[in-house]
């Protein structure tokens, strides 16, 4: 993805891979107060079905928690297993416990 902004309306799509299948995302921020929360919708081109994630940060006794929450994925095709939960689980986690992190660290 060459360029994000934390904007309502802003549209942007991404191509992601499992096990070596291709899938095309096209996502639209849908609301953002900054500082604290930013949601967007998550579709795959040329699947039935739509989702919407949600970054939401909640602060307080000096630290910042992070909720990150994917709604709808009963909307995408049951019969691909790539679109079960528990990958999506799996990627929640990686974002949070892997890339959120070294980002941090290197800023």
């Amino acid at each position: 993805m060459a360029e994000f902004k934390p904007v309502k309306g802003f549209e942007f799509q991404f191509e992601g891979r499992l096990e070596g299948r291709k899938y095309f995302h096209s996502c639209k921020v849908v609301e953002v107060i900054p500082e604290r929360k930013i949601a967007y919708t998550w579709k795959y081109i040329g699947y039935e079905g739509d989702s919407v994630v949600t970054f939401e940060l909640f602060g307080g006794c000096n630290k910042t928690v992070l909720r990150l929450m994917h709604e709808g994925l009963d909307n995408f095709p049951k019969d691909n297993p790539d679109f079960a939960k528990s990958n999506f689980a799996e990627v929640g986690t990686y974002i949070v416990d892997t890339s959120l992190k070294e980002y941090l660290a290197n800023k």
